[in-house]
């Protein structure tokens, strides 16, 4: 019955999006490189979604005992690695002696970063994980704040667009004050809504990523009145992704980008979407 369901909404969003697809763009990027399909936030897993044509991608950056920027999406080590404990009290060189539970090395930011460097037509989301904010007090996410900042935009493409983001709006505010050209992103749990719009407006920041549950296109239409760039996840599915070009998102993030694609490519060849 699910399965009935979900061929539904997709033939019913492939009417609308016919019409929606001729004249607005989404932009796709691969989440953690795509972490549904791949091993996340590892060398091989953005190699992969490189190589299968995106230039879109998403990462998660944690800071060390010793004040290195390592990829990592949880503070625990217990569900990606065959580590235990928290990465931030884990020193680099106890973190290079891991391999994640599919057996890959521990991706480090300069790694990644090099690994980008010569590449063109770049959009990447460093995602600022400063949560718990215990393990990140002022002094220490100053420190994390101007590292990260710094390292990215020291090796960042000429023609790339790096957005730094957040649900943390200690380190958003950080960056706005003492790295006021940094483009910035609002994390939310909660749909692109007025409440989220007003808050995006109040923090000064023009992207809101927003969560697809909840979210209208008439709320999307409304952040676009009001100088908004709408980003939207999860991206779990065909069905999230044809969703996502139904409420007219600007950027959308997918944890399946190979199965998106191809089905994009073969099934609906008139959407604009780039990769």
């Amino acid at each position: 019955m699910k399965k009935k369901i979900a061929g539904f909404i997709v033939m019913a969003l492939l009417s609308v999006g016919q019409v929606l697809g001729q004249t607005h763009e989404v932009r796709m990027f691969s989440h953690r490189g795509g972490r549904m399909e791949f091993d996340e936030n590892t060398r091989v897993a953005f190699e992969r979604s490189y190589e299968a044509g995106y230039r879109g991608f998403e990462t998660d950056i944690r800071m060390t005992k010793d004040g290195e920027l390592v990829i990592m999406h949880d503070n625990s080590l217990e569900r990606t690695t065959n580590g235990k404990g928290e990465v931030e009290e884990l020193t680099r060189v106890d973190i290079e002696r891991l391999r994640t539970k599919q057996g890959n090395k521990i991706l480090f930011l300069d790694e990644l970063l090099d690994f980008l460097k010569d590449k063109s037509g770049l959009y990447v989301e460093f995602e600022m994980k400063t949560h718990p904010a215990s393990a990140y007090p002022e002094e220490r996410l100053a420190e994390y704040c101007d590292k990260l900042y710094n390292r990215v935009m020291a090796k960042r493409p000429a023609d790339a667009l790096y957005v730094f983001t957040s649900s943390d709006y200690r380190g958003l505010r950080y960056l706005q004050a003492h790295h006021p050209d940094a483009e910035l992103l609002l994390i939310t749990s909660k749909p692109c809504n007025q409440e989220t719009i007003d808050l995006c407006k109040a923090l000064g920041i023009k992207r809101l990523g927003a969560t697809m549950n909840g979210t209208s296109r008439e709320n999307v239409r409304k952040a676009h009145k009001e100088g908004l760039i709408v980003s939207l996840w999860p991206g779990q599915s065909v069905e999230d992704f044809m969703l996502g070009v139904y409420l007219e998102c600007d950027f959308m993030c997918t944890d399946v980008p190979l199965r998106v694609k191809q089905w994009a490519t073969e099934k609906t060849p008139w959407i604009k979407v780039r990769y």
